[in-house]
């Protein structure tokens, strides 16, 4: 019997990854579209790659989220992106809504977040036994969600290529698990986001540490037990005891929420294929390319389900 899959897209990124990996295009109105038709490229590879059941897409709001109260500077450093690719969010939710295809969006969080309770629920409904969930994303913060029934599918090289990780995908690329993923954030820290992690301590150094001590937790504890002997070297020992707040806010913001009040169910996400709601708005946009290619992708979906390992993908 086949696996149901849920396909939940983390769209924000996805745009950004988008705008950024394709020339700009222009409408019959002068308007750009680039992102619009580079999230509808990534879109349809996933339906056709992965034939899901159910879709769900996620949005971050423009609002300051509970990382910004908890730390100020929290992506103080991220420069805004152009009005040109914000101009394009509410087309591509229009698109969404033309596609049948539910969009969750909640003030105070992030996309990750919904994404992260999305997955946890759909996972926990008791006709979901069989599901397998794929998280699709341009960037790798999702990786700490993945367990047996998650994978996530990441856009590499622009939107053409894709690397789809398991669990097994994330000990070899990284040399730890999903779940430390959280904590090698925490020791690490994260530029892009201004996440401070403790100072010093390079991607090597926290893995390292990891695979000696399991979590920050652990090390922490082992740290602060005077009467045990450390595999720490002093100098390290001090950099981390002093750092310790700083380590665990950070892993406060690279944690993934799984817990956002959303009004979900899977059922409301059935995938329903491509109708002429959605043709009509791609022709609007002058996306002839990918009317053909939708209905190409209709059809292959009708098909048996597709293995991610005879696709055209690379599965670490």
């Amino acid at each position: 019997m086949n696996k149901k899959r849920l396909i939940v897209i983390d769209s924000n990124s996805v745009i950004h990854r988008a705008f950024h990996a394709l020339p700009p295009l222009i409408d019959k109105k002068g308007e750009q579209t680039g992102a619009i038709y580079g999230f509808l490229l990534a879109l349809f590879k996933a339906i056709k790659d992965f034939h899901p059941d159910f879709i769900a897409t996620c949005f971050d709001v423009h609002a300051p989220t509970f990382r910004h109260k908890k730390f100020k500077g929290y992506k103080a450093k991220r420069l805004p992106a152009p009005q040109e690719l914000y101009n394009q969010i509410p087309k591509i939710k229009n698109v969404l809504e033309a596609f049948k295809i539910p969009i969750f969006e909640k003030e105070g969080f992030e996309a990750d977040d919904i994404i992260g309770t999305i997955a946890k629920s759909a996972s926990e409904e008791k006709s979901a036994s069989e599901l397998e969930i794929v998280v699709l994303s341009g960037d790798r913060d999702p990786l700490q969600l993945i367990n047996n029934q998650i994978k996530v599918l990441v856009l590499n090289k622009g939107i053409k290529n894709s690397i789809c990780y398991d669990e097994d995908g994330v000990k070899e690329k990284y040399g730890i698990s999903p779940i430390q993923m959280i904590d090698f954030k925490a020791l690490r820290g994260d530029p892009s986001d201004n996440i401070p992690g403790v100072s010093g301590i390079g991607e090597k150094t926290a893995v390292k540490l990891l695979k000696e001590f399991n979590d920050l937790d652990n090390l922490y504890k082992e740290l602060e037990d005077s009467n045990k002997e450390k595999n720490i070297t002093p100098k390290w020992q001090e950099i981390l005891l002093k750092q310790k707040k700083q380590a665990y806010l950070s892993r406060f913001l690279g944690l993934i929420r799984q817990d956002v009040p959303i009004d979900f169910n899977l059922a409301q996400c059935q995938w329903q294929g491509y109708g002429q709601e959605a043709i009509k708005i791609l022709q609007e946009f002058g996306f002839k390319t990918l009317v053909k290619r939708l209905s190409e992708t209709d059809e292959d979906n009708q098909k048996e389900k597709a293995d991610p390992l005879k696709k055209n993908l690379k599965l670490w």
